[in-house]
């Protein structure tokens, strides 16, 4: 029955200021996860990959990249249940070798009848990970996207790791010719949902390798890079609606997010044109997606325009916000107990992240 629902109803009151009347909307889910090394098995000879191939130290098979595909397709069909029946409408992704892997994902059977379209740009990141939008197609249709780079030099501080900080098995790249970082790129992609405009940004923001003081300036400039984009989309159309989303390596608190970026953690603070992060609140409360020694945070973001939070829902506006935890995802015995079930040597897990969400509504006339 799933498979033939496609316009999804959600019912719920609001306050008695309307005399408990219920109201029927639409809904769609927002959501946004990485994927942590989802590699194919294939060697490219131009990216630092030879660690995800059978000869590698992963001995990544295909028996192993498989049951990848398939644990990722459970959780993406699952993000924003039970309040919305149908999975998400946007699914923003980090951590993807290429467009290869998004197709052999999408064609998994838990994905396969909604129908998702690809957006990707491959980045300079040196393993070669990049960030991309699924969408469905029959919500969604985009009428331009582009792969934004951020440029920015190496930071002195960063010339050796500092071990007393928190690192990834990632690496901010630095090419020693004009002493450049690579990391990923911004993509932006703009288009119609159901005949209402929207723009959406994936982001996958420098890592902390080499200690988070030494690189926080790489994240503050990629949310210096993200405020500029949504500023160019906000001078072309003051009442446009953006939403930008990814693994920021930074919490809600951070500078990157809290000054560059400029997002809010209430709807009240929330200045003309500015942004609203619904997961900051989430953060103050304990909660995360990530954990590193024992200790939580929220990396993984979805923040919206001001546009998005007024209080008339004649066209989608933003409802509520969430992190999809569910016990399956967490690893339940050992020294990580508690922690994302992650891939291991023994076991083909999820990600070392859980993936967040958000709901869009619409009042059906």
């Amino acid at each position: 029955m799933r498979n033939t629902i496609f316009r999804i109803c959600l019912i719920f009151c609001f306050s008695v200021s309307l005399l408990g009347q219920a109201k029927k909307y639409n809904i769609h889910t927002v959501a946004f996860y990485n994927f942590e090394n989802l590699f194919d098995t294939v060697d490219d000879i131009y990216t630092n990959d030879d660690e995800w191939t059978p000869k590698g130290a992963q001995n990544w098979t295909t028996e192993k990249y498989n049951q990848k595909l398939k644990n990722l397709s459970k959780v993406l069909s699952e993000i924003g249940t039970p309040e919305n029946p149908n999975a998400p409408t946007f699914i923003g992704g980090s951590e993807i070798e290429n467009r290869g892997v998004l197709e052999d994902l999408i064609k998994e059977p838990k994905l396969l009848q909604f129908d998702y379209g690809i957006i990707h740009f491959d980045s300079p990141d040196k393993r070669g990970i990049d960030v991309a939008l699924l969408y469905q197609k029959k919500f969604f249709k985009p009428t331009s996207f582009s792969n934004i780079p951020l440029y920015i030099l190496k930071n002195k501080k960063v010339a050796e790791k500092d071990k007393t900080e928190e690192s990834t098995d990632e690496e901010n790249e630095v090419k020693i010719q004009n002493n450049r970082v690579f990391t990923r790129d911004q993509l932006l992609i703009t288009g119609f949902l159901e005949g209402e405009e929207i723009s959406i940004i994936v982001n996958h923001w420098p890592s902390r390798s080499g200690g988070e003081k030494a690189t926080s300036e790489y994240r503050e400039a990629a949310g210096k890079l993200n405020r500029k984009i949504i500023d160019s989309l906000q001078q072309l159309n003051p009442n446009t609606k953006v939403i930008t989303m990814g693994d920021l390596n930074d919490g809600p608190c951070n500078k990157s997010v809290k000054e560059a970026l400029g997002a809010k953690a209430k709807k009240t603070e929330v200045p003309e044109f500015g942004m609203f992060n619904p997961f900051e609140e989430m953060a103050k409360r304990g909660m995360g997606t990530t954990a590193f020694r024992d200790s939580w945070d929220i990396f993984d973001q979805i923040i919206i325009t001001e546009s998005l939070i007024k209080p008339d829902f004649s066209t989608y506006k933003f409802w509520k916000a969430g992190i999809f935890n569910k016990p399956y995802l967490i690893q339940n015995s050992g020294q990580y107990k508690g922690y994302p079930l992650r891939h291991s040597f023994t076991e083909v897990g999820f990600s070392d992240h859980f993936p967040v969400y958000v709901y869009l509504i619409k009042e059906m006339k």
